[in-house]
């Protein structure tokens, strides 16, 4: 028999638990299902949270023939007999799961049946599209984020598996504590499949009183639920927006945030991203501000690395904590992005020939390097000297902060150096 959460999949279109974003009365999948006209598209976002659901919907509330596969596992002869039913028998639906990783052989067979019409491809994915799938395939679909289910919509469908007597567990007398229904809605990450699929464990493994009542206590879920490491998987959507809220906590100066993001990616065994985060944490939001902190935080990460989970835990949160608290400054990242962008825009001109290499033969034929002042040979070791070239001599990139007392000393210094160079 199937898992439950397989038998309560949706049927239609106005079954589906959440998302009414995407399936609610006039907007966008529930519009193209009641005028059937279907595009392809790709859905992501953490398992459990009916991406498989939705497909299945549409292609029974449009009573088009349902087909899933794996982008990963299954071949291209698979696809090769879904596109022959399609020819046969009309539009096809096709879900296709982990679809960022179908190959280039398997994609170039589905563009042209996504041409046509004869399949409507439903990508699945935890996986950012825009940054994991091929744009060959991106372009063909319209993109739609599912979220995580809300603790009403898991609890409305426990109600419904509980009382659906053909496919749910209505035929069992069951009573589930309030406890343990708290802790099954509220612990499984919006993952419908997840507590669907304990509750029917912890149903089938208790044992009826004497009164042949299935009585589900809190112990008894805690002991089914099979609680997974927060959706951390290292390469989906989930991974990337805990990495984007531990350093825009960090910026933010929020030490307690930075702390619980951390311990999600510390729990599901991920140092390298905490690792290559920090750093760049370091050198892009405190930078200037305090560099001693930055070089702190690379020898604490070094450390981390070298001792392992769950030691690199202790280097990991002093880091955390003193680029939480550390003057911060944005300066370095800035001036060096402000001097791409003018050379991207074709704003960099000729090296001046008193900077030009002069370390060979024929260079002052050419006048390389001829009429340069070297600095050491002047008071302070500085002297009135054009670096820039003529087009773009009047460039400034960087632009001085004073949110610690280091950069703040720079900015003095810049100023001063600034000053005197415009000085006729």
């Amino acid at each position: 028999m199937h898992p439950l959460a397989y038998r309560m999949r949706p049927k239609k279109i106005e079954d589906i638990v959440g998302q009414q974003h995407l399936v609610g009365h006039g907007k966008i999948i529930n519009r193209m299902v009641k005028a059937k006209i279907l595009s392809s598209m790709i859905l992501y976002g953490p398992p459990g949270t009916g991406k498989t659901s939705i497909a299945s919907a549409i292609a029974g509330s449009t009573k088009y023939a349902f087909r899933q596969l794996n982008a990963a596992t299954d071949t291209k002869k698979d696809l090769q007999i879904v596109a022959e039913e399609a020819k046969m028998s009309g539009t096809v639906v096709l879900l296709l799961d982990e679809i960022h990783r179908l190959d280039k052989t398997k994609q170039d067979f589905l563009l042209p049946l996504l041409e046509s019409g004869n399949i409507i491809l439903i990508g699945a994915t935890t996986e950012n599209p825009y940054i994991n799938i091929n744009p060959a395939i991106r372009s063909r679909t319209q993109i739609f984020e599912v979220h995580p289910l809300k603790p009403d919509d898991i609890h409305n469908a426990i109600i419904k598996a509980l009382e659906d007597k053909n496919n749910g567990l209505g035929k069992m007398n069951i009573k589930i504590d309030k406890n343990a229904m708290n802790f099954l809605i509220n612990n499984t990450n919006g993952d419908l499949r997840s507590a669907l699929n304990a509750l029917e464990l912890a149903a089938k493994s208790t044992n009826p009183n004497n009164n042949n009542l299935i009585e589900i206590k809190l112990k008894d879920i805690e002991s089914c639920l099979q609680k997974k490491a927060l959706n951390q998987d290292k390469n989906g959507d989930a991974h990337y927006n805990v990495v984007s809220a531990f350093q825009k906590s960090i910026r933010g100066s929020d030490v307690n945030a930075a702390l619980h993001y951390a311990a999600r990616l510390l729990e599901s065994g991920d140092i390298n991203s905490i690792s290559r985060r920090l750093m760049v944490i370091a050198y892009e939001d405190i930078g200037l501000a305090n560099p001693p902190a930055c070089s702190r935080a690379v020898e604490a990460i070094n450390a981390a690395n070298k001792v392992g989970l769950p030691e690199a835990r202790i280097p990991i949160a002093d880091t955390i904590i003193e680029l939480s608290l550390s003057p911060k400054s944005n300066s370095g990242i800035n001036a060096i992005d402000s001097a791409i962008e003018r050379i991207k825009n074709g704003n960099y001109g000729e090296v001046p020939n008193h900077l030009k290499d002069s370390h060979y033969a024929g260079a002052k034929e050419l006048g390389h390097g001829i009429e340069y002042k070297y600095a050491h040979d002047y008071p302070n070791d500085w002297v009135k000297q054009q670096y820039l070239p003529d087009k773009i001599k009047k460039d400034e990139y960087y632009k001085p902060k004073s949110n610690g007392k280091i950069e703040t000393a720079y900015k003095r210094q810049y100023e001063k150096l600034i000053n005197a160079q415009r000085k006729k």
